[in-house]
C-alpha cells in the first residue's frame, strides 16, 4: 500500500463507521468484551469480522477488475497488523473476477458459507448506511449485535417521528379520514419500520396491484427513500458547514507553489461536487414526492405503483448520491473537532483527493 492508503487506514481506525465504511476493526476494539459481539457476530469468521468494509468508488484502472459494468465495489480491507493500521492492509473487491478463489485461501470461505451471503447482500446495498444495512440483513433473517449499527435510539426515534408526519396524508386516504387519528398514524408508521412477521400492509398491495415479491421489494425501498429524505434533512446545517469550511481551511507548514495551486483547485472542486451531489439528491428524491402525491392528492395509486416498481434502480442511485455527501461530513466533522489541530499540507491534500474521489460524479465513474 502506498504511504496515502495508509494514512486513510489510520483516519478509519479512528473515525466512527459512516455510510461508505463499516469499520469492523474498531467495532471489535469497542465491543469485543461484550457478550453480544461474542454471541451476534456480523461473521462467523474472525479474520473477517475484523476486516474494513468500504463502498469503493472505482477509478479508471479498477473497472477491467470486474466482468460487469460497475461504478462502485465493496472493497474488504484485512489489516497486515491486527493491532493497529499504520501497517497498511491488504484488500480485495468482492464480485471481482478472481474474488471466489482470494475469499476462500484469505478467510476459507466459498459461496455456501453464510458469510458470503452476508457480503452478497451488503454488495447489493448502494452504501453501507447502518439503517439499511440493518434492514437489509433483516430481511434475510440475519441478526448481528446492535453495535455493528450506529444508529442511536434518539435517531430512530426522530426518524419514526419523521416518518408518521410523511405517512399521515396516506392514512387519511386510507380511512377515508380529514383528520387521522395519532394512534392510526403511529400504528402504519410501525408496521412500514417494521421487519416483523404479520407487519405487511397487505391492503396497500392490493390497491396497487402488486405481487408478493415485488411488495416486498418496493416497501424496502420506500422505506430507504424515507430515511435518505429524512437524513438528507438532517444534514442540511452540516453540509452548509463543511462548505463554508473547505472554503477557509489553512494548513500548516511550509507550501510550495504546486501544493498551494491544488490545494486551491481541491477547495474548488470538492465545494462544486458537494453541491452537485446535493442537486442530484434533491433531484432523486423530487421523483419519489412527485409519485407519493399522485397517490396521496390525486387518489392514482397506479403512480405510486409504477415507482415502487423502478425504485430500485433509483434507490441505488440515491444511495451513491447521499452516501458521498455523509461520508465528507462525517469524516470532516471527525477530522476537525472544536480542538482538532489543523491539517499539514500534505493531509489536506490526501483529504481533497479522497474527496474528489468519493464525490466523482457518475459519468466521471469510467
Amino acid at each position: 500500500m502506498t504511504d496515502r492508503a495508509v494514512r486513510s487506514l489510520e483516519f478509519l481506525e479512528r473515525s466512527a463507521s459512516t455510510a461508505r465504511v463499516l469499520n469492523l476493526f474498531q467495532i471489535a476494539k469497542l465491543h469485543r468484551h461484550t457478550e453480544a459481539w461474542r454471541q451476534q457476530p456480523m461473521f462467523v469468521t474472525a479474520g473477517l469480522n475484523e476486516a474494513l468494509l468500504i463502498k469503493h468508488r472505482l477509478r479508471r484502472n479498477e473497472t477491467d477488475l470486474f466482468r460487469g459494468q460497475r461504478r462502485v465495489a465493496t472493497k474488504i480491507v484485512v489489516p497486515i497488523d491486527n493491532r493497529e493500521l499504520k501497517s497498511g492492509g491488504r484488500y480485495v473487491f468482492f464480485d471481482q473476477i478472481n474474488h471466489l478463489p482470494i475469499l476462500k485461501e484469505v478467510f476459507g470461505i466459498t459461496p455456501d458459507h453464510p458469510d458470503f451471503r452476508t457480503l452478497e447482500l451488503m454488495d447489493r446495498l448502494p452504501s453501507l448506511d447502518p439503517f439499511l444495512l440493518r434492514e437489509q440483513l433483516s430481511r434475510a433473517g440475519i441478526d448481528p449485535a446492535p453495535c455493528y449499527f450506529a444508529i442511536s435510539e434518539a435517531d430512530m426515534q426522530k426518524m419514526l417521528t419523521f416518518v408518521k408526519s410523511e405517512i399521515e396524508p396516506l392514512v387519511q386516504l386510507s380511512l377515508g379520514q380529514t383528520k387521522a387519528s395519532n394512534s392510526s398514524i403511529e400504528r402504519m408508521a410501525a408496521k412500514i419500520l417494521s421487519n416483523a412477521p404479520g407487519d405487511r400492509l397487505d391492503s396497500l398491495g392490493e390497491v396497487l396491484r402488486l405481487s408478493p415479491e415485488q411488495y416486498e421489494e418496493g416497501i424496502f425501498c420506500w422505506k430507504g427513500f424515507l430515511y435518505f429524505k429524512w437524513t438528507l434533512g438532517s444534514l442540511t446545517e452540516d453540509l452548509a458547514n463543511v462548505l463554508s469550511k473547505v472554503a477557509s481551511i489553512k494548513p500548516v507548514g511550509p507550501m510550495d507553489s504546486e501544493a498551494r495551486e491544488y490545494i486551491a483547485r481541491g477547495r474548488e472542486v470538492v465545494r462544486d461536487q458537494l453541491k452537485r451531489a446535493r442537486a442530484e439528491t434533491r433531484e432523486t428524491m423530487k421523483i419519489y414526492d412527485e409519485s407519493y402525491a399522485g397517490l396521496t392528492e390525486d387518489g392514482n395509486p397506479l403512480i405510486f405503483r409504477d415507482f415502487l416498481l423502478r425504485a430500485p434502480s433509483l434507490f441505488d442511485r440515491l444511495g451513491e448520491q447521499l452516501g458521498a455527501i455523509q461520508h465528507v461530513i462525517s469524516f470532516w466533522n471527525f477530522r476537525f473537532g472544536p480542538k482538532s489541530p489543523a491539517p499539514s499540507v500534505s493531509e489536506l491534500m490526501d483529504i481533497f483527493m479522497d474527496f474528489e474521489t468519493s464525490l466523482k460524479g457518475r459519468s466521471e465513474a469510467g
